[in-house]
């Protein structure tokens, strides 16, 4: 789930036909208007046509991932793939934009789902190409790394063969560290694609407040030592330091007990979670991995793990993976577990 690693294709991917056929029609539908536009320039004596016009604000230059975009006016028809990116689109007010959707894996904030709900879901899992070009997209903007998988045929250099823009959420740019910073870099970057800036900057505004004011609600207190488990059985799956998880957790009063882990995500031994002593247990809830319940029945059910304070008193709580990543839930995750490590902070 975690691979944003570009792999080979193992054959070349032709552009389907009936794209070349749009492409055809299009031009021909250029071709017409600028007859008409010269036949008009003619007749009105202008020396020459007027100029298309531009979209206030644009052009605008994104680099991202290595690929240098220009937008001459906002995209009109997205396809977002992964949860996290349609959560962003629709928190931007953007869901006019959107005409396809894809690999839904938690509940969705409650004040997006009624928007959401309406977002046509083009598969439970990555789409394939060809169902992302019958959405006609002219934007394609992706979660994972494996949004863009080459061996899947959904490479960028695919959808950019067929006109289509696209764009991969910044944590996939193999960045070494990822941070709050980002998730409120990738707003505003989305928000200056769509023309929509001044909706960018007030929603990391009101993202900032809301995780000033339960950073200020546990100021003082005691950092409580946090166990992420997103799976695994014979080892533990767990957030490194480098992950956004562990800004999250410092943010809401605690301390990620394998901060050292040098990576975003990694394995670990459950003698190392014995030995480290977690008071609270924070649980990934995404599709995938076993649904919650599950996840705690297996943890409390290790004799390994028994003098564990957090498996001893019972200290679970539960966040979703969409939270922990860059996008717009990562301030509410801070909010959540706090209330889980600080309850007394919040009474």
């Amino acid at each position: 789930m975690y691979d944003g690693m570009p792999r080979p294709l193992s054959l070349p991917y032709s552009r389907p036909r009936r794209h070349a056929l749009r492409a055809m029609g299009a031009a021909v539908a250029l071709s017409a208007t600028l007859l008409a536009g010269c036949a008009a320039s003619e007749r009105t004596g202008d020396k020459k046509p007027a100029a298309s016009p531009v979209a206030q604000g644009f052009p605008v230059t994104i680099d991202n991932c290595g690929t240098r975009t220009t937008y001459d006016a906002p995209p009109s028809r997205v396809v977002t793939i992964h949860q996290h990116p349609a959560e962003l689109m629709l928190a931007l007010g953007l869901k006019d934009r959107m005409v396809g959707t894809a690999f839904p894996d938690s509940a969705v904030l409650p004040e997006l789902t009624k928007d959401f709900e309406a977002v046509p879901e083009l598969a439970k899992k990555e789409p394939s190409f060809e169902n992302v070009l019958d959405a006609e997209p002219d934007f394609v903007y992706g979660g994972y790394g494996s949004a863009f998988a080459e061996d899947e045929g959904r490479s960028r250099e695919a959808f950019a063969d067929a006109g289509i823009d696209t764009y991969l959420n910044r944590e996939y740019c193999g960045k070494k560290q990822v941070s709050m910073k980002d998730t409120y870099d990738e707003i505003r970057t989305i928000g200056s694609i769509f023309g929509v800036r001044d909706r960018a900057d007030k929603l990391v505004a009101d993202l900032q407040e809301r995780v000033s004011a339960t950073a200020k609600a546990v100021e003082g207190a005691p950092a409580v030592s946090v166990f992420v488990y997103d799976s695994g059985d014979k080892t533990a799956f767990t957030a490194g330091g480098k992950s956004l998880g562990t800004e999250v957790i410092k943010l809401a009063g605690g301390r990620n007990v394998f901060a050292d882990l040098d990576d975003v995500f990694g394995d670990v031994s459950w003698e190392q979670v014995v030995a480290r002593k977690p008071e609270v247990i924070a649980i990934y809830d995404y599709a995938g991995a076993g649904n919650i319940e599950q996840k705690k029945k297996f943890l409390l059910a290790q004799p390994a793990l028994a003098d564990v304070p957090a498996v001893k008193n019972k200290r679970f709580v539960v966040l979703p993976l969409t939270a922990t990543l860059v996008g717009v839930r990562a301030p509410y995750a801070v909010e959540d577990l706090a209330h889980g490590l600080h309850p007394e902070r919040f009474r």
